[in-house]
């Protein structure tokens, strides 16, 4: 390292958290485990100070040579100012910003540029950006919400599939092959007791699969998730002549069900979590350095 990094900027999600530097004009990334501060605060503080381990030995630096330097964090859980407060006072650096993990996930796709974001990976959420001010809805997560999210996609097939069993829905082949693959009524609701939003997610692909090729009930399924998130970006002031970013490994297979406009506004993202991070922690820098 021939100079420390100007800045820090950490990632966390429920799959993974990042922590990255630029050095020189290079970046420089350390990945460790699972970070939600509401449902493990201790476990996400160990992944935090895991990562920013792992990224002083990527950058020939000892851990105690970055602490000073401002750091910002995205993290998942962070649920307002006093959950921020908290994981703050658990953390060892000196200047610290910590917000949720939806704003660099809208500041990566976005950028600077007015939109909208729509992120349906495990869990779900909608950014609408105006002036770099960015609003949110929905990211409550498995119990409360994180409609047209992977785990809520499962978790409806899997409803949708005791319906026919009651006689609701003529049987289809997505509920057909649900059904051979718990067995019966019984095993489905004994796994839907235990699973967790990850479990529910791994069963999003027969979803969509079946969708593509034209199941009634798995195409209304996804028509579902694709009217929900419309309303959403129409209620927090999306309107037609901005664009809109996918993020997150199902969303595009909700694209075919938006109305036209919605297709027609349809842009690839800017950048990722971890570009959106980088970029706001420049911005806590240049607020702390003047």
């Amino acid at each position: 390292m021939t100079r420390p990094p100007e800045i820090l900027a950490i990632d966390g999600g429920g799959t993974r958290c990042r922590v990255a530097c630029e050095v020189n004009g290079q970046r420089f990334q350390f990945e460790s485990g699972s970070c939600n501060v509401t449902s493990d605060l201790d476990g996400s503080v160990t992944q935090i100070m895991r990562g920013l381990n792992g990224l002083a030995a990527e950058i020939g630096a000892e851990e105690a040579d970055l602490l000073n330097i401002p750091c910002y964090l995205g993290l998942a859980g962070v649920t307002g100012a006093e959950k921020a407060q908290e994981v703050a006072d658990r953390l060892p650096f000196q200047h610290v910003r910590i917000e949720e993990d939806r704003a660099p996930a809208a500041r990566g796709a976005l950028g600077r540029q007015d939109g909208a974001l729509i992120h349906c990976g495990t869990g779900s959420f909608q950014a609408f950006q105006v002036d770099g001010h960015a609003r949110f809805a929905g990211g409550w997560g498995a119990r409360l919400g994180d409609e047209a999210s992977a785990q809520w996609v499962g978790r409806l097939a899997l409803s949708v599939t005791l319906e026919v069993q009651d006689g609701l829905h003529p049987a289809s082949d997505l509920t057909r092959g649900l059904m051979d693959h718990f067995g019966n009524a019984t095993e489905i609701v004994a796994f839907a007791a235990t699973a967790d939003a990850a479990a529910f997610g791994r069963l999003a692909p027969q979803v969509t699969k079946a969708a593509a090729e034209a199941d009634p009930l798995a195409q209304a399924i996804m028509q579902r998730g694709a009217d929900r998130l419309a309303f959403a970006l129409a209620h927090l002031g999306w309107t037609s002549d901005m664009p809109v970013m996918l993020t997150g490994g199902i969303a595009p297979s909700f694209a075919p069900y938006f109305d036209a406009p919605l297709q027609a506004a349809l842009t690839p993202a800017n950048g990722t979590p971890i570009d959106g991070a980088i970029s706001l922690a420049h911005d806590f820098r240049k607020e702390i350095t003047g």
